[in-house]
């Protein structure tokens, strides 16, 4: 069923059909008939970072930036879902077109620019949300910020949600924001880290809980660079890592004709960066500090593979939308087979 649906998407440039996708699946939600669009998934309990998750595959963030469509999306089974990113202020993104699948690769290549409505309509859909499962809520910086005023960004966006959110992301490795992701080296990161594990230790002791925090990175980072950010991440005592965002190599797609756009890389061509990401975090940080994997995942194996690196929890974007929901059953039952 699903094959054919994407056929028909396909045929529309990819921005539409992601909008046309997700008004779908909130209308077979609406109707009840969500179930033919599904396959059943099987409880898989994991607890990670003080969270118990009803199975370790989550939605990536990046799907439902304004947590627009958390009911239908939380219906198809997923342990868990991440909205965002979201800024503090609404901002367009990057012009268009700015989404570019590369099929024969499993791929997109998109340079949508941290799009959004803003902290004020996602709280708003939040709050009106059905889904009652895990929800992690993925905050970045609005472009026009200066990185040396990012922090403050950070700060609102980590206080609007922190109510709200079972476990928050902070996102400092989208290539799509100019600059965004030299917050991930030096002391520009240890200042970050700094001031966010202040922000959510105000935040809990005026709201009386904890929410853990994690940092999503990006793969193109050398040994060196993993072996920093691990020490930095223990440093401020964050709770998690994300790895990875999308990459800005065009190494596996060289020679199609997309392969020169701008903007980050997903899907299949990113499973070996992001492995290699995850091997080195967990080389360093143990079961200390959970890591989240992410990036080329498009089968069991591919999932199966970050579990075995070190990784607690896996999360699906570009897999999803070539593979769809039956990704979802397929991924847990590979992880159970680990187990």
């Amino acid at each position: 069923m699903y094959g054919v649906i994407r056929n028909l998407l396909f045929r529309l440039p990819p921005e539409q059909a992601h909008a046309v996708a997700l008004n779908g699946l909130d209308l077979a939600h609406r109707l009840r008939v969500l179930g033919a669009f599904s396959s059943k998934t099987d409880l898989l309990p994991v607890n990670v970072m003080g969270l118990d998750f009803p199975n370790p595959v989550g939605l990536a963030a990046g799907l439902d930036k304004n947590a627009d469509h958390l009911d239908a999306l939380g219906a198809l089974g997923f342990g868990f879902i991440e909205v965002g990113t979201v800024t503090p202020l609404a901002q367009s993104g990057n012009p268009k077109p700015r989404m570019f699948r590369l099929p024969e690769h499993r791929a997109i290549i998109n340079r949508m620019g941290f799009n959004n409505e803003g902290l004020a309509h996602m709280l708003e859909r939040i709050d009106k949300r059905s889904y009652q499962g895990i929800l992690g809520v993925n905050v970045g910086k609005n472009k026009d910020t200066p990185n040396e005023e990012s922090e403050l960004d950070y700060r609102k966006g980590i206080a609007a949600v922190y109510s709200r959110a079972d476990y928050i992301t902070v996102n400092v490795s989208s290539p799509n924001t100019p600059g965004l992701r030299d917050l991930q080296f030096g002391d520009s990161l240890k200042a970050l880290l700094h001031a966010i594990k202040d922000e959510q230790l105000k935040c809990q002791s005026q709201l009386g809980r904890y929410v853990p925090v994690a940092v999503k990175i990006a793969p193109d980072m050398d040994d060196e660079g993993i072996r920093f950010v691990a020490a930095a991440l223990k440093e401020a005592g964050l709770d998690g890592v994300i790895a990875t965002n999308t990459t800005i190599s065009r190494e596996a797609v060289v020679g199609h004709a997309h392969a020169e756009e701008a903007g980050g890389l997903s899907g299949a061509p990113v499973r070996e960066a992001s492995l290699r990401v995850i091997k080195g975090l967990y080389a360093e940080l143990g079961d200390d500090l959970p890591i989240i994997g992410v990036g080329g995942i498009t089968d069991g194996e591919s999932a199966a593979e970050k579990i075995r690196a070190g990784a607690k929890l896996v999360q699906l974007y570009t897999g999803f939308i070539y593979r769809g929901p039956e990704l979802i059953s397929e991924t847990v039952e590979a992880i159970r087979k680990l187990k």
